[in-house]
């Protein structure tokens, strides 16, 4: 009987020691699990962090859940040079590949204070500008010996008219020239007397002036005549005289820039 009790109170602690120890193996186990936890909590926290530049200030890592918005912004359009100088303009990629040159449209009575000083009375208005560039297929040709001027469009003559030459100490000059000076009833002033002749039907210019040649002070160039009997003759101070209705033909077919060409 007592041999069974002592067995008896054996088993019993056996089983208390078996159950304390496994008591203790899995609070062991638990604590260890939680440092796991913690540290892979703890890992996962520094890495989700940004890092911070001290020197610029500012965060160099995307946080979870922050937008990647590096991938997505366009870079901007870098701004243009400015004070390269006009030679560098023509290349740059701001403007177009071909520069066309604008021709300015015939203006019958466009108003000017430009009109060189000479044969025009100052102040004369309804002149042509002086700046445009006349068409490169058109040119004139004048022959003193023939008397005769001479217009080409793609080297074939499209008209020939009659003109009077400068007589003798008033030669007309020759050389190759280009139309600087186009109006409509022009003023004359003589270059000798200084004698104002207003526009009109007896007015020495005729109805049309086409200038191409200056001296800064006296101009010469095709222009009308009342008198055309002497169409043909040596009788001018250098200009080219021609019939109203011829000069008014020549007026058409040319425009500033056209070159004229006097040959003897």
């Amino acid at each position: 009987m007592a041999r069974n009790e002592s067995v008896a109170r054996m088993v019993m602690f056996l089983c208390f020691g078996t159950a304390i120890l496994s008591l203790a193996v899995h609070w062991h186990i638990m604590k260890t699990t939680g440092q796991l936890n913690q540290s892979a909590s703890t890992t996962l926290r520094q890495n989700s962090t940004p890092r911070t530049d001290s020197n610029k200030n500012r965060s160099e890592g995307i946080g979870i859940g922050e937008p990647a918005l590096a991938e997505s912004v366009a870079p901007a359009k870098p701004k243009a040079k400015l004070g390269q100088g006009n030679k560098d303009v023509a290349n740059t990629a701001v403007t177009p590949k071909q520069t066309k040159l604008v021709v300015p449209r015939k203006e019958e009575n466009q108003k000017t204070n430009n009109s060189p000083k000479g044969f025009f009375f100052p102040g004369v208005a309804q002149a042509k500008s002086v700046q445009g560039l006349g068409s490169s297929q058109t040119q004139v040709v004048v022959n003193l010996s023939d008397r005769r001027v001479y217009v080409y469009r793609y080297d074939q003559v499209i008209a020939s008219y009659p003109i009077a030459v400068g007589k003798k100490g008033w030669e007309t000059p020759t050389g190759d020239f280009q139309v600087m000076h186009m109006e409509h009833h022009p003023i004359w002033r003589h270059p000798i007397t200084g004698k104002v002749f207003e526009p009109g039907t007896d007015s020495p210019l005729g109805d049309r002036w086409i200038g191409f040649w200056s001296d800064g002070r006296n101009e010469i160039g095709f222009h009308g005549t009342p008198n055309t009997d002497l169409v043909g003759a040596a009788v001018s101070h250098g200009c080219l005289r021609m019939r109203n209705s011829d000069v008014k033909m020549l007026y058409s077919q040319v425009d500033i820039g056209t070159p004229v060409l006097v040959r003897n």
